[in-house]
């Protein structure tokens, strides 16, 4: 009998991570549907044993390692991770679970609240979900929290645990009661991202979503979203400018408000320079730097004065997935900067380290001279405002 030739493991791979791995690179060549449906039968077993174990780390080790090699399997086992992370199948004989995220872009002088959503704002919100997100059958439970990027489940298995654990308050249709004493305190930030969750119970084999349904329509949905409980959530964040996303699934609509916050944090900085500095989008010039270090990357844009080269303002730009393009990136940031009124833009073409405070940790940007300083508003402004000059002035990102 002839012995059969065994493929190396990638050096230092777990065995649980070699075989994802494997398995993803399967699906990632599939020629067929049939073949990618027996390729996601399989991977979709190797992740849920994983997630029930709580085996974060060769999941982790397995993204890095296709990160590194080969892009589309990536791509496809991070698509596995999401659903099988946010979605239990038959949790009970009659219903799927499903982890949804409503974000809510947020900016504000102030601290903006992380905070217990009151009941009666609860109730408020479970009427429009209802109405606007959800499709006809569905039950679902809002967990009585607001929460920060940092409050959130860190990794697949406590983001499947957050899911299981408000499983059963879905079924009978009640909130979720969070602990809140096991939560991180929130950074200042000039803006950023706040999330209510639900867990919903889905009946076999029906929508979850009303655009889904018979003559069902997203676009029309989000706007009634936005038009009917933008003005709830709103009352979440007093002193706070906020900007409603769609709900959608847990995974989906974070990456997407993500996305969405890079423009809103520079929308956020003008109206925050002209608010309390009196300083206008055509009294500014806009530096725009690639910076990197140690494989991370990102843009940063510092907002200088055009006389006098002051950098007032800064907005950190990273780039969000493995298929975002430095020239997509330079192009959405030149649209939105005009789009705001900015019209002198600068774009270096070295490359900064990525480099931050020494007292205050917070990042710096680029000047007119192409050098990384400490963002300061004038002296006048800088006293009322204190608070936001030395902690970072950009939203933070799910990775």
């Amino acid at each position: 009998m002839k012995k059969k030739t065994r493929i190396p493991r990638p050096s230092g791979l777990p065995r649980e991570a070699e075989r994802l791995s494997w398995l993803a690179k399967g699906l990632a060549h599939s020629g067929s549907r049939i073949e990618d449906r027996y390729w996601e039968r399989l991977l979709g077993e190797a992740v849920r044993a994983l997630l029930e174990a709580g085996n974060e780390i060769a999941i982790e080790r397995a993204l890095d390692h296709l990160y590194q090699s080969e892009l589309q399997a990536y791509e496809e086992l991070s698509d596995v991770l999401d659903s099988e992370a946010e979605t239990l199948t038959a949790f009970d004989k009659n219903h799927d679970l499903v982890l949804v995220a409503a974000p809510v872009l947020a900016w504000s002088r102030f601290q903006i609240p992380a905070r217990p959503i009151p009941q009666a704002v609860r109730e408020n919100l479970r009427v429009h979900l209802g109405a606007h997100v959800f499709a006809a059958g569905v039950k679902f439970a809002i967990f009585d929290y607001l929460f920060s990027p940092d409050q959130l489940p860190e990794g697949f298995v406590a983001t499947r645990r957050w899911l299981l654990a408000a499983g059963k308050d879905a079924l009978a249709e009640r909130d979720h009661a969070v602990d809140r004493d096991a939560l991180p305190e929130s950074a200042v930030f000039l803006s950023d991202i706040r999330y209510v969750l639900v867990a919903a119970a889905v009946p076999k084999e029906n929508p979850i979503f009303t655009w889904q349904e018979a003559e069902g329509d997203r676009d029309f949905a989000f706007a009634q979203w936005r038009k009917q409980a933008g003005p709830v959530l709103a009352q979440l964040m007093p002193g706070c400018g906020t900007e409603p996303e769609l709900p959608d699934a847990y995974f989906t609509a974070s990456r997407k408000a993500n996305r969405d916050a890079r423009p809103f944090a520079i929308h956020a900085a003008i109206a925050f320079l002209a608010a309390e500095a009196n300083i206008a989008a055509s009294h500014l010039r806009a530096v725009v730097a690639p910076c990197e270090s140690q494989g991370e990357f990102e843009y940063r844009i510092g907002l200088a004065l055009k006389h006098g080269g002051q950098v007032v303002h800064g907005i950190p730009w990273p780039l969000l997935g493995a298929d975002e393009t430095e020239a997509e990136a330079e192009r959405q940031i030149q649209e939105t900067l005009k789009a705001v009124g900015i019209h002198d833009i600068a774009t270096l073409r070295r490359t900064l380290p990525l480099e931050f405070c020494d007292d205050c940790g917070a990042p710096l940007f680029p000047n007119t001279e192409g050098e990384l300083v400490h963002a300061e508003l004038p002296a006048q402004e800088a006293n009322e405002s204190d608070d936001l000059n030395h902690t970072p002035s950009g939203p933070r990102y799910l990775h």
